[in-house]
Formats: C-alpha cells, sequence, structure tokens
C-alpha cells in the first residue's frame, strides 16, 4: 500500500470543552498552525457575529433612523475605523450615503429576501477580503453565512422585517443546547488540525488522534448546586443540601460517564492515539488525583498514587505482552515555526473558448452616462430607489457648493444646498404627491414638522412650510397656448414612476449626437463619454400627470442659481440644464413615456397626446419664470431614439423622383 506524508488534516485533537479547544489552538497558532474547533454545543447565535446581524438588520429595517444605522456602522464585525466613523459626523454627504446604502439594503430585503441583503452587505463593505488575513477570519465569514442561511430559513414562516429582527433577538436571548441546525460549522475544507470535542466526535474516525487532556477530572464536591444524581431506582434527583453520601453517589455518576467518554476518546482513531499522561496533583499539599480520572482509575483500580514513580511502574506494565502500546518520556516542546508546504501542482494551459463570447449586457440608467470631465462620474449601476437617482442627480451639480446647515430662514434661497438636501427637498414633493397634492396646510406643516425635527433644522419648519403650499397652489406655465397646471388640481399623475425598456447596443456617442441635433437649437454643449448601453435601461420620474388630454413628466431640481429670483430666469435654467446635461435626461423620460402611451392609447400620436418635459427649480418657484423651465423635442427625435434603443437601423431616404414618373 502506498504511504504518503502527513498532513494537518490527519490530526485529530480530541477535547473536553472550549476551554481545553482554546488553550490547544493558542499554542497551535503560535507556531503558524492552523486548526478547526468542533464542538456539539456551540451555537452560531452564541458569536459576536449573530450580535452584529442583529445591529445590521436593525438599521437595514429603518435606515432613516439615526441611532441604530450609526450602531451598524461601528459594529466589531465592519471594523470601519475611528477616522471613518468620526468622518460621518462631519460630513452630510458622507453620511446621507449610507442611507441611501441601508435604505437599498431594505428595498432588496423587501424584494428577494434577507440572504441576498446580507450578502450584498458583505460584498459592498469588502468584509471577506478583510476577514481572510485575519487568523479568525473564515470562522466569522463562516458564521456570518450560517447565520444568513438560518435567517433566511426563518424568513419563510415570519411576515415582515421586525418579525425576524424579534426572531432572532430571542434566540441571542436563550441558552442551552443548540439545535442541529444551529451548530458552529466547518470554517474551511483547507488542511487544518480538528480540534474536537469528545462528544462531538462519537461515531467518527480520524487518522491521528491525540488525547492531551485525558487525565483531567472534574469531580463532584458539592460546590456546584443543585446536585445531580440518581436514586436507586434510577430516577434522576435534584438537591440542594447535598450530604457526603449523595456527593460521593454523584461523584460515582461522573466518573461512570469519563470511562464512558475514555472508551469514545480511545477509538476514534485509525493509525494511532496519543495520550498525554502525568500525574496530577492539587491542593496545598499536592496530593494526587490522577485516580480520580477515567483513565487513573483504569491503572490503579482508583487507587491513589503514594508517589509519581508508581505512575511509571502503572505504565510499563501495562505496555508488558502489547507491543501495540508504546511508553515514553514527553519530548521538549518545540518553539519552531510550521511552514506548510507548497503547491507544485503545474498549471494547466487555459483553455480557449471556441464560441463567441457572451454580449457585454448590464441594467443601465441615466447616472450611466458620463458627462464630460468637469462633471463627476457616472455609475455603472442603475439606482435601485428613486432617492438613490435624487441623490446621483444632486451630486453630479454644483459639487463645491457650501454645505453648512444654516440654523433657519425665511427664504428658500438661504436653504442647504446638497445631495442632502436636495433629497429632503424631493421627499417633501413625494409626500404631497402621495396625499393627492391636497393636504391641508396643518398636515403640510405637520409632515415638514417631523421631517425637519429628525436632521435638526427646527428653523427651516415655517419657510418651507409657506414654500410648499404655495408651490402646490400655484399655477404653473407649461409652453404657449397650453392652460397652466396647478398640481393640487391634478388627478391623474404618478408619483416616482419607474420605468424600463430594453437597450439594443445603443451607441451613446450617437444617442447624444440626435439630442444636440433636435434640442436648444443646437447649442453647443458638454459631450457624453462612450458607453455601450446593452440590456436593460431604467429610471424613475419625479412626476408622470396629465393635463388637458395631454400628458407630461416632471423632475425637480434643487440646484443653486443664485441668492435671489431674480436669478432664476429662462436663460439661467437653460444653462443649467445644458451645463448638467439634463437635456439627455428629459429626452429619455419623454421615449420611457412615449413608449408607455404607444401600447396603451388605441388612437396614440406624439403630437396631439404627448405634451413635454417641464423641470421645476425648487428654490426659484417665487420668480417671474416661477422655476419652470420646459421643453419638447420634436416627434422625429423620440421616433429615432425609439428605432435606436430597438436596434433597428436608421431609415434610408426614398428618393424624391424615379426616372419617367413623377412622386
Amino acid at each position: 500500500k502506498d504511504f504518503r506524508g502527513l498532513l494537518p488534516a490527519d490530526i485529530a485533537i480530541l477535547v473536553r470543552d472550549g476551554k481545553e479547544a482554546q488553550a490547544v489552538r493558542a499554542e497551535l497558532s503560535a507556531r503558524g498552525v492552523r486548526s478547526v474547533y468542533l464542538s456539539d454545543k456551540d451555537s452560531v447565535f452564541a458569536a459576536q457575529e449573530a450580535h452584529d446581524v442583529l445591529t445590521w438588520l436593525k438599521a437595514c429595517a429603518e435606515p432613516d433612523v439615526e441611532r441604530p444605522l450609526r450602531a451598524a456602522l461601528a459594529c466589531i464585525t465592519l471594523n470601519l475605523s475611528l477616522a471613518e466613523l468620526e468622518r460621518l459626523n462631519q460630513d452630510e454627504l458622507a453620511w446621507e450615503a449610507r442611507v441611501m446604502q441601508f435604505r437599498s439594503y431594505r428595498e432588496l430585503w423587501r424584494k428577494q429576501g434577507v440572504l441576498p441583503m446580507l450578502r450584498r452587505l458583505l460584498h459592498d463593505f469588502r468584509l471577506p477580503q478583510a476577514l481572510i488575513a485575519r487568523s479568525d477570519g473564515e470562522r466569522v465569514l463562516t458564521n456570518l453565512l450560517h447565520l444568513s442561511e438560518l435567517l433566511q430559513q426563518a424568513a419563510a414562516e415570519l411576515d415582515g422585517e421586525q418579525a425576524l429582527i424579534r426572531h432572532l433577538s430571542e434566540h441571542l436571548a436563550l441558552s442551552g443546547q443548540a439545535g442541529e441546525e444551529q451548530i458552529l460549522r466547518l470554517e474551511s475544507d483547507e488542511q487544518l488540525v480538528k480540534v474536537v470535542t469528545i462528544h462531538k466526535s462519537k461515531g467518527l474516525e480520524y487518522p491521528l488522534v491525540f488525547l492531551p487532556f485525558i487525565c483531567s477530572a472534574k469531580p463532584v464536591d458539592g460546590s456546584r448546586l443543585p446536585l445531580h444524581y440518581h436514586d436507586a431506582s434510577g430516577k434522576a434527583q435534584v438537591t440542594l443540601k447535598p450530604t457526603a453520601e449523595l456527593i460521593a453517589l454523584a461523584d460515582d455518576e461522573r466518573l461512570a460517564e469519563d470511562l464512558r467518554l475514555l472508551y469514545v476518546a480511545l477509538t476514534r482513531a485509525q493509525h494511532a492515539c496519543w495520550l498525554g499522561v502525568t500525574d496530577l496533583k492539587r491542593g496545598n499539599n499536592h496530593s494526587s488525583v490522577l485516580h480520580l480520572s477515567a483513565l487513573g482509575y483504569l491503572l490503579g483500580g482508583g487507587a491513589p498514587l503514594t508517589e509519581s514513580a508508581g505512575l511509571t511502574r502503572w505504565l510499563q506494565d501495562l505496555q508488558q505482552d502489547c507491543p501495540a502500546l508504546s511508553y515514553g518520556e514527553m519530548p521538549e516542546a518545540s518553539a519552531g515555526h510550521y511552514h506548510p508546504p507548497h503547491n507544485e501542482a503545474a498549471l494547466l494551459a487555459a483553455r480557449i473558448p471556441k464560441r463567441k463570447a457572451s454580449e457585454n449586457w448590464w441594467i443601465a440608467s441615466y447616472s450611466a452616462l458620463r458627462i464630460g470631465e468637469r462633471l463627476s462620474a457616472g455609475s455603472d449601476e442603475a439606482p435601485e430607489s428613486p432617492q438613490a437617482q435624487n441623490l446621483f442627480d444632486d451630486e453630479r451639480l454644483d459639487p463645491q457648493a457650501p454645505r453648512d446647515v444654516v440654523a433657519g430662514g425665511a427664504d428658500i434661497h438661504r436653504f442647504p444646498r446638497g445631495p442632502g438636501p436636495g433629497t429632503f427637498l424631493h421627499g417633501l414633493l413625494e409626500w404631497a404627491g402621495d396625499e393627492g397634492f391636497a393636504a391641508t396646510p396643518q398636515a403640510v406643516e405637520d409632515a415638514i414638522a417631523r421631517r425637519c425635527n429628525r436632521r435638526g433644522w427646527e428653523g427651516w419648519i415655517s419657510a418651507l412650510s409657506d414654500w410648499l403650499q404655495h408651490l402646490l397652489k400655484s399655477p404653473l406655465h407649461i409652453g404657449a397656448g397650453q392652460a397652466p397646471v396647478i398640481f393640487g388640481q391634478l388627478s391623474q399623475y404618478r408619483v416616482e414612476m419607474e420605468f424600463w425598456f430594453a437597450s439594443h447596443k445603443v451607441d451613446v456617442l450617437k444617442l447624444d449626437e440626435l439630442v444636440r441635433q433636435y434640442t436648444h437649437n443646437g447649442v453647443a454643449r458638454v459631450a457624453a463619454e462612450p458607453v455601450l448601453l446593452n440590456g436593460m435601461f431604467k429610471g424613475f420620474i419625479d412626476l408622470t400627470f396629465e393635463h388637458d388630454g395631454r400628458y407630461y413628466v416632471a423632475d425637480y431640481k434643487s440646484n443653486w442659481l443664485g441668492v435671489d429670483d431674480m436669478a432664476y430666469t429662462e436663460q439661467a435654467m437653460e444653462q443649467s440644464i445644458l451645463d448638467n446635461r439634463y437635456d439627455l435626461q428629459y429626452v429619455l423620460y419623454l421615449l420611457a413615456l412615449h413608449r408607455q402611451l404607444k401600447v396603451r392609447l388605441a388612437d396614440y400620436d406624439y403630437d396631439r397626446h404627448v405634451g413635454g418635459a417641464l423641470y421645476l427649480f425648487l428654490r426659484g418657484t417665487r420668480a417671474p419664470s416661477q422655476g419652470v423651465y420646459f421643453a419638447r423635442p420634436p416627434k422625429a427625435l423620440i421616433e429615432r431614439l425609439d428605432r435606436m434603443f430597438q436596434g433597428k437601423p436608421e431609415p434610408k431616404a426614398e428618393p424624391a423622383w424615379v426616372q419617367g414618373e413623377l412622386l
């Protein structure tokens, strides 16, 4: 039979409990030997990671509540630096980004479940990469994945996020034996020395077994109450006032159990088993207690050792006429460091695919359109929510704007600038839309007060209430020949309408060329960078509404154009739209509306049914322009873009005449 070299995975060290396992693993780790601890009692819910996961769930369930979110970001497992945590206190943009991040986790939790959500969280915080560098990293990562699976199973029988949070909280509060599915899992299939409890090893075999603590014992002395024992009839009994007789009876039962465990331990080895045998002493007089252990009881028949030399005679007597037993002195411990052998297997040549590689299919959005060097780069990932899209839009504009929060003010022009306040204003209009744009002044003030109080903006409640009530009642002009629209009188509308449509190898440079050709009289503007849109295109329209038989899209912009209303002229708003390339945005929104109406209206015609795009600059609603910029690109542009996204070629121009025949 062929032999092979000894590997760490061939070795099992059997122990009684976690304390012994910890001592063994510490010595192995000091010498570079990796190990794994397996027990039949340790529950994954007892690990620190379970408490951290509970903290994450609370933050994901309520991402807008500051306390649980800060607790989640400060937990041990995420291991964010103190500098990064302090930055969240100082940088509002960084804090809002974290809020949006955990909002996306909540959305993923609701759509796909807790397991995909937790896996996304692990990926976003790069925990696998960080943990693998730690000595206990595999253990931590295994616990996190194990907990994620258990929570996913529990979620199938529970209703909602809070029910799952209560479920996990109850498990953390419980103590006692873990269920089979909750026992800690093996963290790796690599070459690791196994440190296993004797209970866990029942029914298993290992090539080589070591029993370093086999001479230890925990005799019953009556100090730990209540005392458990069995009476003469075999019935379990408990007492709080043990007598010497009952203590002796309980200790006999302890010894019987130790003998059973000794048998289990001695029969686990396939090839060899090493026993650490010594004359253990205890007490001030250093009396031997070896006879109290199962091995000492077998060696001496229960008689105590009078001198340590007697142990040598016991072992020599045991070894006689038994070649399978070998007795020797304990070798000196080595401080040498173990260096695992390198994998010298030769790498095979890389396989060359014979079929054509699959096309680059992805989900894009307006934020995927990268616009020039002086504007911040877009994100390749489509936003998961309207709030995430709004945060991107606001972040893209005026990145150097001051973000200090003014305590209060009388007009909207002094309201804080930046992505956080911008998302806040969007949220007010979203709330108003959900209320039918007809909320009473008191309801408006109450809603704004609740939102401002959470952010410490109490000084803005009055100004924002006046601003929103004025906006909802104002007749907004939407192009020549059209009756003004009043938000408070709308009856047919959708707030944050989400759209998806296919994009078949759309060249953004060609798309941009078309938009520049057909809009704003072809005026020069920052060009888009080359990107290929292939897959799906998605987005969220702030407001889609019907007015006098025509359909419109509206987008809210919190851009700061100047210190007073006079800064919000039509020319200034158009320049802001061109600088930030919102023309691309509203054209794509109108394309989505065009496709929706084409399949919903039997007699649909773009010129008759599409009203246009309304850009509402929220800080300029009291200006002569009302902060409204209206645009309606021609039908030819929308239809050409429609064909482009379908992957259809441009139609060839028909000749004006054929020889001999006038067309």
